[in-house]
């Protein structure tokens, strides 16, 4: 075979390589991406665009996305105490701080990576379980320790979870309601107004998102 042969195989092979590559990058970082944006924007623009929860007239959050809510740190404190006028969510180990840039906090998402017999982790869920039924005990209205729910003292696989199941909301009525100087009726009814079943009647478990009900009892508590 000659040199000029072995050159002209070489050149035809490149050629056809790179005319794959211009058609492949077209096809696939181009095109793709485009048509995907644009039934997602068409079909699905609220899930495509972060499933964004709006109030007053801005975004305040995600649904997916779990949110504290708790008290300014004070002095000599590391973690803030829960400000309890709000319903609060289920413990959240996904939410970190951001030591590159702080004027946002980082969302960590993940576990506690312990086993069910971790002393450490036994220890939280009671600490967790006794918070809970004093912060929800008011005057005519004591929690017990088996009215808590699992997901009152556990945090999700993500550590962001958004809702807490309806038990949970239900045994923060009444202190919601207390001191917001609301009628415990009307806070009940926004929990129930806000319950939501299994997706399809029997995927996942009956919920609450907490940003939502919380934003409708701002508005309760505002008129």
């Amino acid at each position: 075979m000659s040199m000029n042969t072995t050159v002209g195989s070489t050149a035809r092979l490149l050629g056809a390589a790179l005319r794959a590559l211009l058609v492949l990058s077209i096809i696939c970082g181009v095109i793709y991406p485009l048509a995907v944006m644009g039934i997602g924007q068409g079909l699905f623009h609220h899930q495509a665009n972060g499933s964004e929860i709006r109030a007053d007239g801005r975004t305040v959050g995600s649904s997916l996305i779990g949110q504290r809510y708790d008290l300014p740190l004070k002095d000599g404190q590391e973690t803030p105490d829960p400000d309890l006028k709000w319903f609060q969510p289920r413990p959240s180990n996904g939410l970190g701080t951001n030591s590159v840039n702080t004027q946002y906090q980082l969302i960590l998402s993940g576990a506690t990576n312990r086993a069910g017999d971790n002393e450490e982790l036994i220890q939280w869920v009671k600490d967790a379980k006794a918070a809970v039924v004093k912060d929800n005990s008011v005057d005519g209205h004591k929690i017990k320790p088996s009215d808590v729910p699992p997901d009152a003292v556990t945090s999700s696989g993500s550590g962001l979870d958004p809702a807490i199941s309806p038990q949970y909301a239900d045994i923060q009525v009444n202190r919601v309601a207390k001191l917001n100087n609301l009628d415990i009726t009307q806070v009940q009814k926004l929990v129930n107004d806000h319950k939501d079943g299994r997706i399809l009647g029997f995927i996942g478990e009956p919920r609450v998102n907490v940003l939502e009900l919380n934003i409708a009892l701002k508005a309760l508590e505002a008129k």
